[in-house]
């Protein structure tokens, strides 16, 4: 028997917590969830399909959208034109009121959507930049002539997550109140073309770009001015079991990025240093800067589960 959601977990003062994400779910919590996840949850509670509620301890299951906004690192801006989906659900200390992020059961808890970069790759690299008269450094002009010849000169980058769901922190009190950091996010951002091939990160596990995200004010340093976020408009369904929030806002622009790494593979020791002139990596707080617009929803697991055919 599942135990009830606290009162306090669907008030619709702890609701907005949802831009949260997280690492795939372990396997062992897999192994422990019941056959009734083969089931589907309806109405309201669809989206939560991939929400862990079977998990012990998660009380709420989370979906969220990110619609539009943009991840400006330095000189390089990156709109969010593609839909962002995040999702999984959370567990609430009953003694702390801490909240921990658990991730989607396949794994997809965000999803891996690659956004047009501005400019491509001739934004990024020129190949008479490629200097040097050794095998390789013929071979990657080659190699990057060939590419603007053959128009493959569109760049995707692709917010992932940099490590795993126990270093995500989530307060909704926080996000409420547009006060402090409603959410720390590792992240890396992954730079796809086929002359920089399917390795080329700015940020890794060891070294992520940490978005401290708030609906509050930011407090950067220069030449950045502090931006604000929001909460948004807050709507309950389904008795205070089901909420929607609508025109959410996070936003940080104090974070810092480091340089790129393994970008066009054999030719990284080319080609990193070319990327990260031309981005201005490593970039220090102060000159970056994430928007990311929401729409967030929210489900007792409780009720999602009754919701289930």
């Amino acid at each position: 028997m599942y135990k009830p959601v606290p009162t306090r977990a669907v008030d619709a003062r702890r609701v907005a917590c949802l831009i949260a994400l997280a690492i795939s779910l372990p396997l062992t919590a897999l192994a422990a969830a019941s056959p009734a996840l083969a089931k589907a949850p309806t109405g309201n509670y669809a989206v939560f399909n991939q929400c862990p509620r079977f998990t012990p301890g998660v009380e709420v299951c989370l979906y969220s959208q990110t619609k539009s906004g943009e991840v400006k690192l330095n000189k390089q801006s990156v709109p969010i034109e593609k839909t962002v989906v995040l999702q999984g659900g959370y567990t609430i200390n009953e003694t702390t009121g801490a909240e921990s992020f658990v991730g989607a059961l396949n794994g997809e808890t965000l999803s891996k959507t690659p956004q047009k970069v501005p400019g491509g790759l001739l934004g990024l690299v020129k190949c008479n930049e490629i200097t040097g008269e050794g095998l390789l450094e013929k071979l990657a002009r080659g190699s990057c002539e060939a590419v603007f010849e053959n128009k493959t000169t569109g760049v995707n980058a692709t917010l992932e997550l940099a490590r795993p769901a126990s270093e995500i922190g989530i307060n909704t009190n926080n996000l409420l109140n547009a006060s402090g950091t409603a959410l720390s996010l590792p992240v890396k951002v992954h730079l796809e073309n086929s002359l920089l091939g399917s390795e080329c990160y700015i940020g890794s596990s060891s070294s992520p770009v940490t978005l401290a995200l708030t609906t509050g004010t930011t407090s950067p340093n220069p030449p950045n001015a502090p931006i604000s976020g929001k909460v948004g408009t807050i709507k309950q369904k389904e008795a205070f079991n089901f909420i929607e929030i609508t025109e959410n806002t996070l936003v940080n622009n104090e974070f810092s990025a480091p340089a790129a790494s393994g970008c066009g593979g054999v030719f990284a020791f080319l080609l990193d240093p070319l990327i990260d002139s031309k981005i201005g990596l490593p970039a220090p707080d102060g000159v970056n800067a994430a928007i990311l617009n929401n729409t967030l929803r929210e489900g007792t697991a409780e009720a999602v589960i009754a919701s289930e055919k």
